[in-house]
């Protein structure tokens, strides 16, 4: 019988309501989940491990490292087969991405979580982690990169975002839709993703922010970005990669401050590209130097911004891990 190891890092599946507070907060350990996935002794041997016990919105990318280093230490062990990670769904999304571009190796790697509490009617947890098991010893997930497995559905980490606040299909791939699915036990593949990407590197740089653009905004949160000694900056501009003109003045003096700049759409589906002309449209932004992020969405793109600045401070490393092969690169 295969073994897993299950790693716990709080958030809604390890929360029940505190009725001083009236409210739900941290509450369940690890054990104390794994003890409502009733008959999973039948398909695998489990060791859990409490890493955090937190509200997704206080885990950090600094916290998101340590947690990768601690994943690949499990996954260099012979014995164990593959690697569930619980966590809070608000920033399930990052986490799994910043996992998936870090980690390389052929071992299913599967982070899940909750979207109602165990203190609410048709708390979703043991159902969510009981397929994430099923997932992890299924032979057919290795080699897939990390997976989000929530609802019987497995996306990869990669394409998937958190798309509703409430309910249990909270998270979906926008425009491709998921990889597969758990059904009576059984994990079965639709297709394959083959836009995966890896970035090797244990050290990340924080100092990344991200802008959303919106109509007549200007350089003010640009200027203040350069005045906090930002690296790296990710805008989510509109459409097909487009800004108000007067952000303009601003991107060209983070640029001229070496400080590098990545472009992607604020909208749910499609990618950028450098479409039009007229100021702020995404040709001027290109020739200014602006780097294109694809159809990542902004905090996924500025997970990756900050794992490549990681690496290399050199603009043209890091325009080439996210544009090779998208952008004529």
């Amino acid at each position: 019988m295969k073994k897993v190891a299950i790693v716990f890092n709080g958030g809604t599946i390890s929360m029940k309501v505190d009725p001083r507070v009236q409210a739900a907060v941290p509450s369940l350990s690890g054990e104390e989940i794994i003890a409502m996935v009733t008959g999973i002794e039948k398909y695998a041997n489990i060791e859990s491990y409490n890493f955090s016990n937190v509200p997704s919105p206080f885990v950090t990318p600094d916290d998101m490292m340590k947690l990768s280093k601690y994943v690949k230490d499990l996954l260099n062990r012979d014995d164990i087969s593959g690697v569930i990670v619980t966590h809070g769904t608000d920033s399930l999304e990052e986490t799994a991405y910043l996992l998936d571009l870090t980690i390389k190796n052929n071992k299913p790697v599967i982070v899940t979580g909750a979207m109602r509490s165990s203190s609410e009617l048709g708390y979703d947890g043991p159902a969510n982690l009981s397929a994430a098991i099923c997932t992890a010893i299924s032979t057919e997930a290795c080699g897939k990169g990390v997976l989000v497995c929530l609802n019987g559905e497995l996306n990869s980490a990669s394409e998937v975002t958190k798309a509703n606040s409430m309910s249990l299909s909270a998270f979906r791939s926008p425009g491709f839709g998921p990889l597969g699915i758990v059904d009576n036990n059984q994990v079965i593949f639709y297709r394959d993703n083959l836009t995966r990407h890896h970035i090797d590197t244990e050290i990340i740089e924080t100092k990344v922010s991200l802008i959303k653009c919106v109509s007549g905004i200007d350089s003010r949160f640009i200027d203040f970005c350069i005045d906090q000694g930002d690296e790296g900056i990710v805008i989510e501009g509109m459409g097909r990669g487009n800004v108000p003109p007067k952000m303009i003045d601003g991107i060209k003096r983070a640029l001229n401050k070496g400080i590098v700049v990545v472009l992607v759409s604020r909208c749910f589906e499609g990618r950028v590209l450098d479409t039009y002309g007229y100021t702020g449209g995404g040709k001027q932004l290109r020739n200014m130097g602006v780097i294109f992020g694809d159809n990542l969405p902004g905090q996924k793109a500025r997970i990756k911004l900050m794992l490549s600045l990681g690496i290399t401070s050199d603009v043209k490393e890091i325009k080439e891990i996210f544009e090779k092969g998208l952008y004529n690169i």
